[in-house]
């Protein structure tokens, strides 16, 4: 006959021969909790301990490299494009009477020309833009002049473009040839000068047939020079912007 505390036992769900405590109650009766933790998250958690701090300075390291393959090209393109812009720097070089060199700088701040030099420099361009030659090359040589000495895209460009089609020098020059004498240049405004010149034009034997006097007025403006090219055929950086002229009576 089993005793009463047994069929107790027996009666709330416990094994018979487990011991049985008098006055202690199970944990969840007493209110505490029983925690279960996932696997899924557990594995989670031991992966990003393991492998998360070497993926993420991974990341790092492909950023980095990317971010410096950018900087390379970009120094690259401007490098290149540095060297394909050539800047030549003129330099004033003093001398004394036997030639010594005493002194040099950059003349990195260039003033304005002389007035003397730019009435000059206006001279040679009516020259080279009215002459005639027999000479092919000393011709195409003027011409080159002539449009170094133009404006890009002024009403002189244009108007210069619009004589030479009318009146080639090229052209001109199987029957004649025209010398450009040059006798005065007078500044009537700080970039406006008046020319007058005499053309004497002569058959290909020599023989002069005829002399015309003209008076033209030339505007210009000053730019100096940034490259060798230009510093060859306008060093003085002198530009012509308006040009006209007519025959005097």
């Amino acid at each position: 006959m089993a005793s009463a505390p047994a069929v107790q036992r027996e009666h709330d769900g416990l094994p018979s021969s487990a011991p049985f405590q008098e006055g202690r109650e199970p944990a969840a009766a007493r209110g505490t909790p029983i925690t279960t933790e996932n696997p899924y998250l557990a594995a989670r958690r031991e992966w990003n301990e393991r492998y998360g701090d070497l993926i993420t300075r991974a990341q790092n390291w492909r950023t980095l490299a990317f971010v410096c393959a950018v900087a390379s090209v970009v120094l690259a393109i401007g490098m290149i494009a540095m060297a394909t812009r050539s800047r030549v720097v003129p330099y004033i070089i003093a001398v004394d009477n036997i030639g010594r060199v005493v002194n040099t700088a950059p003349a990195e701040n260039p003033t304005r020309p002389d007035e003397k030099l730019l009435r000059v420099a206006v001279a040679d361009w009516v020259q080279a833009m009215r002459m005639v030659t027999s000479d092919p090359q000393a011709e195409l040589r003027a011409i080159d002049r002539v449009y170094a000495m133009i404006g890009k895209g002024s009403p002189a460009q244009t108007f210069i473009t619009e004589y030479y089609r009318a009146n080639s020098p090229l052209e001109r020059a199987a029957t004649v040839t025209v010398n450009v004498d040059v006798r005065s240049v007078v500044a009537s405004s700080e970039n406006t000068f008046e020319v007058a010149w005499t053309e004497t034009t002569r058959d290909l034997t020599g023989g002069i047939k005829g002399a015309e006097t003209y008076q033209g007025s030339f505007t210009i403006v000053v730019n100096p020079p940034s490259d060798e090219r230009t510093i060859r055929l306008n060093p003085l950086g002198v530009y012509i912007t308006h040009v006209s002229w007519s025959k005097v009576l």
